[in-house]
Order: structure tokens, then sequence, then C-alpha cells
């Protein structure tokens, strides 16, 4: 049998550049886009429905590439045309987001860049899985988070270098994007396709037939894999399935009329009846024989996912609702908190939402110098308990923001919080591809972002409700909410089994 290469540092360098660009599409997003919005109007409370845009597009977009790109070879190999479509299209989005004229602009071409960004991401998650060997995969996810971190830098600090070295305005007449913020998306645009096409052109992918001979080899002698169930999924469990779901939802829907709930679980409950819907199509379609279809082929592993798989998922539900509560509301939290201003055209507030660019530059430059260390101290203690600390000191560091008044000590908790961000960007990957066969791992790393975007969606759902109506309008207790989310992953991550360890 053909065992999968060793591959050298600067391979799976190559192989992990074009995330530097993909990260800095994401920072600037992640920190300008609330800026950008409360510039053309929106009311703070409703900044969560209007970033519900890249959890939807993400639990769409990524399971429909995933399968795709499991099902691809051309010239251009199996991940790597996504790699480039995704390029393109992410790169005019950011040049034209800054540029919106209107909110409803804007917020539109957040979905639009959120799904091409999606489309190049995806795939490179399931391209670690499928160009190293399992030894190598934790040092290849830490890769990933180094370029990740590194181009969150200075994807953030963009807009702080502008104005105070480069001496660009950073406010702007009221309703108009600062020209700091449209040359940063501008510069971001050029990086963003430079480092895909560095990827694209440096790396070349294993043909189908030799991924067949080193994914028998790994499944025989390193237990990767074996958790994946080959059986057919019975018709009655796509009703079963869809049909508590489609409940929820409804219930969800008819409480929010009859209460006068906020409208933002309107989103979440329809997005449920919409999932039965879907479950209910894959049933009809299963009962006419018609078994070679993407859409029962992704229900279908959706419902055989593997155990390791189902107990990451509760981890990742956790910490990534800790997560959309610091994008969302570090903005507002640390300018009305800290700075004692809710006017977005004035001096405080830009300077507030400057320093909060630089913060989300410290937490991404921590995790980018983190990350190297990340496999060495999974190899003297385990992945499982590695997550467990990142997570941990990363929860501590969130909630400690409301104690802070000086925002030069705000560096303080971002050191924890860059932390956590290294080891959610590696070790669940780590330990999910352990348990994935290779000719699945791009449909189950799309799946696998369910667990990302759902507890987004019920964030955007539910934090604006906490915001106006439990802390009173004050926005930094969303991050202290955030924090004990993060607090509860790393309690949930010490339930998880690493199959490719040895944990039975």
């Amino acid at each position: 049998m053909s065992k999968k290469p060793t591959l050298s540092f600067w391979q799976i360098w190559n192989m992990s550049f074009g995330f530097l660009g993909i990260q800095f599409g994401f920072a600037l997003q992640n920190a300008n886009v609330s800026r950008i919005f409360e510039t053309l109007g929106a009311e703070v409370e409703n900044i969560p429905i209007l970033w519900i845009a890249a959890p939807v597009t993400g639990l769409v977009i990524q399971p429909i590439v995933g399968h795709m790109s499991d099902k691809t070879w051309t010239r251009l190999g199996r991940r790597r045309p996504y790699f480039l479509v995704g390029a393109l299209l992410a790169s005019l989005a950011l040049i034209v987001m800054p540029n919106s004229p209107a909110l409803w602009v804007a917020a539109g071409m957040l979905w639009i860049m959120d799904a091409s960004l999606n489309i190049s991401m995806e795939p490179f998650r399931a391209f670690v899985g499928d160009m190293l060997p399992n030894e190598q995969r934790t040092r290849g996810f830490a890769m990933q988070s180094f370029f990740i971190g590194t181009g969150a830098v200075v994807g953030s600090l963009l807009p702080y270098i502008m104005t105070n070295w480069l001496n660009i305005p950073n406010t702007a007449p009221e309703g108009v994007i600062p020209p700091s913020v449209r040359w940063s998306f501008y510069i971001g645009a050029l990086a963003f396709f430079l480092a895909i096409l560095w990827t694209i052109i440096s790396t070349k992918e294993y043909p189908p037939e030799k991924m067949r001979e080193y994914e028998k080899e790994e499944r025989e002698t390193n237990r990767v894999g074996v958790d994946y169930n080959e059986d057919p999924v019975p018709k009655q469990k796509f009703i079963s399935l869809g049909g508590i779901f489609g409940i929820i939802g409804l219930a969800i829907v008819l409480l929010a009329y009859f209460f006068g709930l906020k409208k933002e679980l309107y989103i979440l409950g329809g997005l449920m009846i919409a999932f039965f819907v879907l479950m209910l199509l894959a049933w009809f379609l299963k009962t006419k024989n018609r078994e070679k279809n993407g859409l029962i082929e992704i229900f279908s592993d959706l419902i055989r996912m593997p155990a390791t798989m189902k107990q990451l998922a509760v981890v990742q539900f956790f910490s990534w609702m800790a997560l959309f509560a610091l994008w969302i509301y570090s903005t507002a939290g640390v300018t009305s908190h800290i700075y004692l201003t809710t006017d977005p055209t004035s001096l405080e507030y830009n300077t507030g939402a400057d320093w909060v660019n630089v913060l989300f530059a410290v937490y991404n430059g921590v995790a980018a110098l983190v990350a190297f260390s990340l496999p060495v101290l999974a190899k003297h203690t385990s992945r499982k308990t590695t997550h467990f600390i990142c997570l941990m000191l990363g929860g501590i560091g969130m909630a400690s923001m409301f104690l802070f008044n000086n925002p030069d000590l705000l560096i303080i908790p971002m050191i924890g919080i860059g932390i956590a961000w290294a080891s959610i960007l590696s070790m669940p990957y780590a330990i999910l591809t352990g348990s994935l066969p290779s000719h699945k791992m791009g449909i189950y790393m799309g799946i696998f972002n369910f667990f990302i975007v759902i507890p987004q969606i019920l964030a955007a759902t539910i934090l604006g409700f906490l915001v106006e109506d439990i802390f009173k309008g004050r926005p930094i207790l969303a991050l202290v909410f955030g924090g004990a989310s993060m607090m509860i992953a790393a309690i949930t991550v010490l339930f998880v089994k690493d199959v490719a360890a040895g944990e039975k």
C-alpha cells in the first residue's frame, strides 16, 4: 500500500499561504462592517440582524462547495478551482463594499462577500486532509492558524495605519465611509487574490487514484475514518430528523408572532422550517430511488456523521457563539464603555473604533505567534487538553474586558483571546480529520461549518434582545456573555473522543 508522503515545512507553508489572503478579507469584514453599518444609519440593536448574512451564506455555501469539490477533478485539480473562483469574487466584493451608498447596499454586499470568502475557505480545510498524513495534520492546521493570524493582524491594522502613518482621514461626512476604511478594503482585495494565486501555482494535488490508495492505507494503519458508516440511510430518518426541526421552527415563528417577540426569531424559525422542507424533498427522492443526487448525499452524510464530529459540534457551538459576540459588539462595547460615546460621526467614536482594529490585530498576532507551539503542547499532552487550556484562557480574557476602563489595558484580555483563536482554528479540525475518510473530507468540512454558523445565527437572533432588554443597552455585557460561552466550550471539549489518537 502507498503511504501519503510527509511534506516539508515549505511545502506546508505554500499550501497554506492562501489563508493569509482569506483572513485579510475576514479581518477587514469583522473589524469594520459594524462600523460601516452604523455610519450608514444602522441602530446598534439592529446590527446583529444585518450580520446574519455571514452565517447564513456559510450554512448554504460550504456544504455545497464541499460536496462539489469532493467530486471535482480538473487540470487545475480538486480544490484549487474553488480557491480561484472564490478569490476573484471576494476581491471584487471587497472593492465594492466600502463604496456602498446606502445601508441596504452594504448589507447586500456583505452577503456576496461572505459567500465568496466561503467558496475559497471551505476547500482549504479539506486541502489539509487531502495533502497531509495524519501525523502532520495538527501542524498543517497550525500553519493555517499562523497565516490566519498574520493576515488578520495586517488587515485589522490597516485603517489605523492609514490614519496614523499615512494621514488618510478616518472621519467623513454623515453617511459616508471614511477614506481610511475604503483604501484598506482596496489593499485587502489585492492581497486576497495574490495570496490565493500563490497557493494555486505552488501546490499540486494528488490525483484521484492516488487518494484512494492513501485513504485505504490510513484506514488500515492509523484508524483514520474508521467511524464513518457507508451503509445507506433509511428514508424514515429524513422524516424524523427533519420533522423535529420543522416542529421547533414552527413553534418559534408562532411564539414570535403571537407574543410580539424580536423579528430575528422569524429567521431562526424560518431556517428550521426550510431544513424540514429540504429533508422532506430528500425523503421523496429516496422513495423514488433517485439516490444519486447532491441533496440526498449531503443529508445522508449529515445523518451518519461520526461520533467524534457530534461531540465536537457542541464545542464549536459555544466557541463560535463567543466569537460572534466579540465581532459584533467589540466596537460598540469599547466605544460606549471606555470612550463614552455612541455617535459614529464623533472623533471619540472613530478613535475608539480604530483602537478596536488594533485590539483585533493584537489577538490575531498572538494567534500567529502561538500557532507553532500548539503542536508541541499537543504532543506532550493531547489535542483535547491543549484545546481546553486555550479556550479557558480565551473565555477568561473576553469576560474580563468589562473590568477595564483604560483602552491600553485591553491588550491584556486580547492575549487570552488570541491563544483561544489559534486553537479554535486548528485543534478541532485536527481532531475531526482523524474520524473522516478522505473521499468525504470536503462534504464533512462543509457540514462541520454548520456548527460554526448555527451558533452565529442564534447569536444574531438573541444578542440584540439581550443587549437592548436584558443588558439595558450596554453592549460591553455581550462580551461578558461571550466569555462565559467560551468557558463552557472548554469544559465540553474534555468529552470528545479523538479517534486518531487511539481513544475509544
